[in-house]
């Protein structure tokens, strides 16, 4: 998210906002004419069907009638979202035991097969993992804890969000503002975090990893406080999984050569590098486990990931846990590279396989976005409230799964739809 889109909270004499937290009024009345015109144009709310690798057949009706588009869209990285062992795995899951859910709180019961997904899980990433149904409701359950000083022992922290940081992270800031104070700093500044701790006693920051737009998080600076100063760090590693690390680890995880400890949570998505459904969080301690398993709210009042995720996720473990992970981490890398050589983004030369063209006028981009549809292939609108108005991009998501030649066409139809859209080259100036 812009920064102007995130009101920077200031601390009142008690400790609590001066500002409201919340902007729904401003964002909904602000940006609806963009959300409409993209409606209209057929580039929201669209219906598929997956076929093989990133190709899907597009709309509804009789499928032999419907076109065939690629999809750069989906943020499967890896391309397991459609991997026969994840597909099978979410069938036998079902079949062995002969249902989908259980309308019951986790507190008291839960299918075996999630324990063993757990436990799995915990092994392959060193780290105390619970699964949730997705990773916007494992932030919701943590948001709270977070605030309350239980992970910090017992003392309430200042909580930092990062300009950018996701809305299943900052859309919890008025309920966090109930508990602590609140503050929101510049993206990625790490001069202001570390400010805010020696200032302050105990400070949590809350940011994460691989952000949406294809940027990240100064992870090696964020540990160099966290040991100078004790910061706490809860990091939403959900783009970064599997497509770093040996067992697809993640992004930041990876970069915590240790164990997690007790200052550190990484919340992850299995829905996507992961390829399967639902959410985690990777803690560090017994204490933190055992806190999470009787006190977040999702945990308690809310249904556990269903069957057909967790054999889902069950199978793409087996292929985390074996070369086939490597081979697609490696051909991953080459689809950035040649897209890298073809297009220029700000996010150009870095290894996160986001990348965004920035269009700037609402109007034409989605003129191109409409343009490569066309043409057959699929890419994602970003405009106001994720970035500013004025400030419109087109996002691709790069896989492993992705043909060469779909992203050599794909680039050639790029700098051919800006040019006929805006009358000027592609990087517009």
């Amino acid at each position: 998210m812009e920064l102007s889109m995130q009101q920077r909270i200031a601390p009142s004499d008690g400790g609590g906002p001066t500002e409201h937290l919340r902007n729904a009024t401003y964002v909904i009345g602000g940006s609806r004419q963009y959300p409409d015109a993209a409606h209209t144009s057929g580039l929201m709310a669209a219906h598929g069907r997956s076929t093989t690798g990133r190709t899907i057949a597009w709309g509804n009706g009789p499928l032999e009638s419907r076109p065939l588009v690629v999809d750069f869209l989906r943020c499967s990285y890896l391309g397991l979202d459609n991997h026969p062992v994840v597909v099978a795995g979410a069938i036998e899951a079902i079949e062995e035991q002969r249902s989908l859910h259980w309308s019951c709180a986790r507190t008291q019961l839960n299918f075996d097969l999630l324990g063993e997904l757990e436990e799995t899980l915990s092994e392959m990433f060193c780290a105390r993992v619970l699964a949730f149904s997705s990773v916007m409701l494992a932030n919701l359950g943590a948001m709270p804890i977070l605030a309350s000083g239980q992970l910090t022992g017992g003392r309430k922290p200042v909580v930092v969000f990062d300009s950018f940081a996701h809305i299943s992270l900052a859309y919890h800031k008025s309920v966090v503002a109930d508990e602590t104070r609140v503050e929101t700093i510049v993206h990625n500044d790490i001069d202001a975090v570390e400010r805010l701790c020696r200032e302050n006693p105990v400070v949590a920051y809350v940011c994460d990893g691989v952000y949406s737009m294809g940027d990240y998080s100064p992870i090696k600076e964020l540990r160099q406080l966290q040991e100078r100063y004790g910061l706490f760090l809860y990091i939403d590693d959900a783009h970064g999984i599997s497509i770093f690390g040996r067992q697809g680890e993640g992004f930041a995880r990876s970069q915590f050569p240790q164990g997690l400890g007790e200052r550190t949570v990484i919340a992850a998505s299995l829905a996507k590098g992961f390829g399967a459904s639902g959410g985690i969080l990777m803690l560090g301690t017994v204490d933190h486990e055992a806190l999470f398993r009787r006190y977040s709210i999702p945990y308690a009042f809310s249904g556990a990931p269903n069957l057909a995720a967790v054999g889902a996720a069950l199978g793409s473990c087996k292929i985390h846990r074996s070369a086939e992970l490597g081979q697609r981490q490696g051909r991953l890398a080459q689809r950035i590279d040649l897209f890298d050589r073809r297009i220029a983004t700000a996010e150009q030369g870095n290894s996160l396989p986001i990348r965004t063209m920035a269009i700037g006028s609402e109007a034409n981009a989605i003129a191109i976005a409409r343009g490569l549809l066309d043409r057959g292939f699929y890419t994602s609108l970003t405009f106001l409230p994720a970035v500013g108005e004025g400030k419109a991009r087109i996002r691709v998501c790069i896989t492993a799964e992705h043909e060469v030649r779909d992203i050599e066409r794909l680039c050639d139809c790029v700098l051919e739809q800006v040019a006929e859209a805006t009358g000027k080259p592609y990087p517009l100036r």
